[in-house]
């Protein structure tokens, strides 16, 4: 008579972790480099292009999410602002936390000695 199947393992945090970081990665990176791109090139056109702001007006709408407004309402702009730095934070610490786990790991197998 064949036993159950064990259960599977339950995966460790750091495999959560890197889950939920790779998950949400492709999702968060959007609206930044949006926002990254937009506000770089209005300084740089208005700047050194020498545009009016009515010339570069439509960067920053995209930029501060003023496009949300009609599906989301005047909450829009505050939402995606919101959202966007939340997106941020959450990769910072998620990706840190790895890189940390990363050197731990490494400097274990090193046997403690420091990083050469």
């Amino acid at each position: 008579m064949a036993s159950p199947a064990s259960p599977a393992p339950t995966p460790s945090w750091g495999a959560r972790l890197r889950q939920a970081h790779g998950w949400l990665a492709p999702v968060v990176l959007t609206p930044l480099l949006l926002s990254a791109l937009t506000g770089v090139g209005y300084r740089l056109l208005r700047d050194w292009g020498g545009l009016s702001r009515d010339q570069t007006h439509v960067l920053m709408v995209l930029h501060e999410g003023e496009w949300l407004k009609p599906w989301v309402g005047p909450a829009g702009e505050t939402l995606y602002v919101l959202l966007n730095g939340l997106g941020l934070l959450w990769m910072l610490v998620t990706g840190g936390a790895m890189a940390w786990e990363r050197l731990r790991r490494s400097w274990r197998r090193r046997g403690g000695r420091g990083v050469t």
